[in-house]
């Protein structure tokens, strides 16, 4: 059972991790900017007042984090949490640096730290340019998963056969074909063959 204060020290911990204040974080998730402000959390009698489920499960929607991890974050467990190798979006795109299934290889890769307990094969990619405005914008890191199953709506990154890296939305995925959108909408949506894709992996966090 989480506590009123572990709950709202989960979110501000969670604010301070993406380098934003819970206010932008609560901006950012569509809900009032006010909605996590310090004199939100108790009533004018004195009384805990909690955050709603909704206004939880937007927050960790918009971050990609499940609420196994904003738990262990509540707990304060893990809050340092490992290191996992990163390196720039565009430098996924060269040789060297994933094998044949999309997990990391290579010694050029620099090191972040993240909360909660990751799997060994998670990296982390840093985003440049403007292509995955406003959802992503550059100096942003994203998590990516590469064995973990992806379904539709879930953000991911592409390889393709040619070197292509790009950060999308999985809008479907057959045996032959996989259809992603845009996360700029002044970008055009890509569909490609199954046959034209090296890896596809999850994206589970972004920090910002």
């Amino acid at each position: 059972m989480l506590s009123h204060g572990e709950i709202w020290g989960a979110i501000d911990r969670l604010a301070l991790k993406l380098s934003i204040s819970p206010s932008r974080l609560a901006r950012d998730a569509g809900l009032d900017s006010t909605s996590f402000n310090k004199s939100k959390r108790v009533t004018s009698a004195g009384k805990p007042r909690w955050p709603s489920t909704e206004s939880i499960s937007k927050v960790l929607r918009t971050v990609n984090m499940d609420f196994e991890d904003f738990a262990c974050m509540a707990k304060n467990k893990g809050a340092t949490g490992p290191a996992i190798p990163v390196i720039g979006l565009a430098q996924a795109g060269d040789e060297g640096f994933f094998d044949d299934a999309g997990f990391p290889c290579g010694g050029s890769w620099e090191d972040v730290r993240v909360p909660g307990e990751i799997d060994d094969n998670v990296y982390a990619l840093e985003i440049a340019g403007d292509s995955m405005d406003p959802v992503l914008r550059a100096g942003d890191k994203i998590l990516v998963a590469p064995n973990a199953s992806v379904r539709r709506g879930d953000r991911v990154v592409v390889k393709t056969i040619q070197g292509e890296v790009m950060a999308k939305e999985l809008k479907r995925l057959s045996a032959s074909q996989i259809d992603l959108i845009s996360l700029n909408p002044e970008y055009e949506d890509r569909t490609f063959a199954r046959s034209e894709i090296q890896w596809i992996g999850r994206i589970i966090w972004v920090s910002q």
